[in-house]
């Protein structure tokens, strides 16, 4: 089959590109979607395959984590040199189809094992989309494209927990897992057919130039290139602290809901996709917004808004674990878990911004492989690993203080990516 380009120098129309975007979000939909799934369904899993807090932290955690962050950066260097949706699609077929044998496990290895497989074809989903975007979308959007693209996360952890707690609750946990690796294998030629390759850095040069050259640089090169800029190290182990937190708590708050406040698997399943659902999408737009409205008179502001937003998350985190009323807990619960998630627009736009266009994609994924390898495989670990120590001393609520723990997190994000904020303006490549 042959490849479908957009020729160099050819106009993208607006309208395209938004089907673009429409089709990156669906497939980062999917992407969370399988990923966050194992949030809702560890409790039956754990009660029919005997596991502990920790072994299910392991499996969410350092099962996906280990080959999802270290292929991201051999597939992100292919990704700068090959075609992009032809990685992406071929990435969106393993990954589900993993996931659909996420349902076929019958104990921890086994479990573990699938997870891995589904690290495995995550790994080529969020670098070359970066790099798409960035493509097809000129500067002054490129903050509000990439938080639009963002919004797959809430959208997948939503759906995840929605879709996977109810098949769990009316048919067992593992069709749940069956159904939606189903859907995402579906999914994968419909994204090659619409979705084509742009010329690269088409929107990074002056009226009349060329875009980017076809050579791309080494990977000995982007090394070179980002490695020696503070900023690149200040944002990804910002984003690392914000992720420990953002990922160990959206999976294990379902834990608490059952846990602490007594919810049955179908009704947390409602109430917390609603609340990963419109929290999220609000959080994630705040991001986008405040990255291109600020961005273009500070190049700081894209690291030092999110880190004013992790400090005012942390206290409304734990008031929100503290309310007596389930309907204020919403409420106090939406405002957290979109400051969460408001970095995502300006602190990717700025690390697209470390490197020159044909750098994107290894660039994007070696912030990646810090974010994610920290905030997924300690995150996940974390919370299940102390509230195991904790529960002799806490029963049932071990989870409320593992999570009161964790917390602490966003004071790490918030001072790194500050000290981010007085680096941008120097290393920043235009």
């Amino acid at each position: 089959m042959s490849e479908r380009r957009i020729e160099a120098g050819a106009p993208v129309k607006a309208g395209y590109r938004y089907v673009v975007l429409a089709m990156l979000i669906l497939a980062y939909t999917f992407n969370f979607l399988d990923r966050q799934i194992l949030g809702i369904l560890k409790e039956p899993i754990k009660a029919q395959l005997h596991l502990t807090d920790t072994q299910l932290g392991l499996m969410g955690g350092l099962a996906f984590a280990a080959l999802y962050t270290t292929l991201g950066v051999p597939i992100a260097w292919l990704a700068d040199r090959f075609s992009r949706t032809w990685i992406m699609t071929a990435a969106l077929t393993v990954w589900s189809g993993f996931t659909m044998a996420c349902g076929f496990a019958g104990g921890f290895w086994s479990l573990f094992l699938c997870r891995m497989g589904v690290g495995v074809g995550e790994a080529g989903g969020v670098p070359p989309a970066y790099s798409l975007i960035s493509d097809y979308f000129p500067k002054h959007q490129r903050a509000r494209a990439l938080a639009a693209y963002s919004f797959g996360i809430p959208l997948g952890t939503a759906l995840g927990v929605l879709f996977g707690g109810l098949i769990a609750a009316y048919v067992d946990w593992r069709m749940a897992f069956i159904a939606v690796g189903a859907a995402g294998v579906v999914l994968a030629p419909l994204f090659k057919l619409v979705v084509k390759d742009p010329p690269r850095g088409g929107f990074d040069v002056a009226p009349g130039e060329a875009p980017v050259a076809a050579k791309v640089p080494g990977f000995g090169a982007v090394l070179a290139t980002v490695l020696p800029k503070p900023s690149f190290w200040l944002l990804a182990f910002g984003a690392a602290c914000s992720s420990v937190c953002g990922y160990g708590v959206a999976f294990w708050l379902p834990s608490f809901f059952i846990r602490s406040l007594h919810l049955t698997l179908v009704e947390t399943s409602i109430y917390y996709s609603a609340i990963a659902f419109f929290g999220g999408v609000a959080g994630i737009w705040l991001g986008g917004f405040l990255g291109d409205k600020f961005g273009g008179k500070s190049k700081g502001a894209y690291a030092l808004a999110p880190a004013v937003c992790f400090l005012i998350a942390l206290p409304c985190f734990f008031a929100a674990m503290n309310a007596k009323a389930l309907a204020v807990a919403f409420v106090l619960f939406l405002i957290p878990t979109g400051l969460n998630l408001a970095w995502l627009g300006p602190v990717v736009t700025a690390v697209q911004h470390l490197a020159p266009a044909a750098m994107r994609s290894t660039t994007s994924a070696l912030f990646l492989l810090i974010n994610n390898l920290l905030g997924i495989a300690v995150g996940y670990w974390f919370f299940g690993f102390v509230s195991d120590k904790l529960a002799p001393t806490y029963g049932a609520e071990s989870m409320r203080y593992a999570i009161y723990w964790g917390l602490a997190f966003y004071l790490g994000a918030a001072a790194l990516l500050t000290l981010a904020s007085t680096r941008l303006k120097k290393d920043w490549v235009e």
